[in-house]
């Protein structure tokens, strides 16, 4: 059975995110030496694979530098986040931010700093203001 096809990052695709978003633009051989030199050596082919599915996702652009490309990320880290975060509300927790939040309280996933830090973001929500 063929893998279905998102247009939220898988953990690949995430990482490779997270290299652009930190450099703000890389080369094929770049990224390949940025992976090698953090433990995670891949093929430059794989990476073009990857860049290439990317970019038909609309995460990053590239334009043409000599022989090569160099890649920019589209989306922004934080638009990535909140599209990765409605996408597991929706398959995992049948759309429920409340039952998502309950699992993470529940399975002592958030710790008591974390418990404090939500309970002043509802306090600012609740009065309006933005954080």
């Amino acid at each position: 059975m063929a893998r279905r096809k998102t247009k939220t990052l898988t953990e690949l695709e995430l990482e490779i995110m997270q290299a652009l978003w930190e450099r703000g633009d890389a080369t094929v051989e770049e990224l390949a030496d940025i992976f090698a030199d953090h433990g995670k050596p891949l093929a430059p082919s794989s990476f073009r694979t990857m860049l290439s599915i990317l970019k038909d996702k609309g995460y990053v652009t590239r334009k043409r530098a000599g022989r090569g490309f160099v890649y920019q990320a589209r989306v922004a880290a934080e638009k990535a986040r909140k599209s990765i975060l409605s996408d597991l509300i929706s398959r995992v927790f049948d759309g429920s931010a409340t039952d998502l939040v309950a699992a993470l309280v529940r399975d002592g996933m958030v710790s008591a700093d974390d418990l404090a830090k939500a309970r002043a973001l509802i306090r600012q929500t609740e009065k309006g203001e933005k954080r």
